[in-house]
């Protein structure tokens, strides 16, 4: 009976891990007048990833930040976040998952895992591992830490993370045991261990789609001069509002952030 329910159970744990919202292969981006560019890579099972990068308008470039986000939507809404970057000297480079935007495909963990190395094997054509920071957030924290534990790069940051599928569900129901067996782990804990990249962890007390109790559970994973930085009154999708974050991504950055309007010194 359990083999006839798991194709149920995959279908049912998949629309609720991946929410994508396809874009036309014409349509055209806009973020405010910024400059950005759009690429397309080709996977070795025929999928397609579209990928935008904005370049910062600093007369050199610090880095890249390699940016992996949300479970929702595409490019078009996540794009505008390049500006805590750009503005702070780095280029912007992020993808959309399989089925997300303009990117074809079904999305998955295994995917989720090759495609981003597919990404970042891009990137590092074109920047050295010292220059590349990894940035992810919430379903993104997985992409990124799986990379932390494979690549070399410069430092890790998350958002809202989770510690693992399981734990993460566990913190919604308030029990240890899970009433069913789950087909996607996302083991972003596992990742931390193995990984020797330095890491900023960002997380709010009021985050309702990632309760911080999952986050909690990433403290065990962190080394000596790793932060995890709780922000209080912080919920799922409005930490960079907050002077917390931005001072804390300044500090770790190495520079405050000064936008188009404003001018560099």
């Amino acid at each position: 009976m359990l083999s006839l329910l798991e194709p149920f159970a995959e279908y049912v744990q998949r629309k609720a891990l991946f929410r994508p919202t396809p874009l036309p292969a014409d349509h055209r981006f806009s973020f405010d007048g910024a400059a950005f560019e759009e690429f397309f890579l080709h996977t070795s099972d025929g999928a397609r990833l579209h990928l935008l990068r904005f370049p910062t308008p600093w007369p050199q470039s610090r880095g890249v930040v390699l940016y992996f986000h949300g479970n929702r939507d595409n490019l078009q809404r996540w794009g505008f976040l390049h500006r805590d970057f750009t503005a702070r000297g780095y280029d912007f480079i992020a993808p959309d998952y399989r089925g997300y935007g303009k990117s074809t495909g079904r999305p998955s963990e295994r995917t989720l895992y090759e495609d981003a190395h597919r990404v970042y094997d891009w990137v590092r054509q074109r920047y050295p591992a010292v220059q590349i920071e990894l940035y992810g957030r919430s379903l993104g924290s997985a992409a990124a830490c799986y990379l932390a534990a494979h690549v070399r790069a410069h430092r890790l940051f998350l958002e809202t993370p989770f510690d693992n599928l399981p734990g993460l569900l566990a913190a919604h129901l308030g029990r240890e045991h899970l009433p069913m067996r789950l087909l996607f782990l996302l083991p972003n804990d596992r990742h931390l261990r193995q990984s020797r990249l330095p890491v900023l962890i960002f997380h709010g007390t009021r985050d309702r789609i990632v309760p911080l109790s999952s986050a909690e559970r990433l403290r065990s994973c962190l080394k000596a001069g790793d932060e995890l930085v709780v922000i209080p009154g912080g919920n799922h999708h409005n930490l960079r509002t907050f002077d917390l974050y931005q001072q804390t991504l300044s500090r770790w950055l190495g520079h405050p952030a000064v936008y188009p309007q404003e001018k560099a010194h």
